[in-house]
């Protein structure tokens, strides 16, 4: 994911993945528990694991590393 804030449906997604009742837990889980052990994660493998959206998973992993 090399820069998605170039193109214009990320802001979407951004605001979408936010709204969704699960995401503050996920992004509080990916952070604590799943970037400790394993930092080089993909948004897609977070996807099936958490069974999650995929577009969730990608803004969360963009707000974990960009941090």
């Amino acid at each position: 994911m090399e820069n998605p804030e170039r193109n214009p449906l990320w802001l979407i997604l951004v605001e979408t993945a936010k709204d969704l009742p699960l995401y503050n837990a996920h992004k509080a889980y990916v952070r604590d528990n799943i970037l400790s052990e394993n930092p080089d994660v993909s948004a897609e493998e977070l996807s099936h694991m958490l069974d999650m959206p995929m577009g969730e998973a990608m803004v969360i992993m963009w707000e974990l590393k960009k941090d």
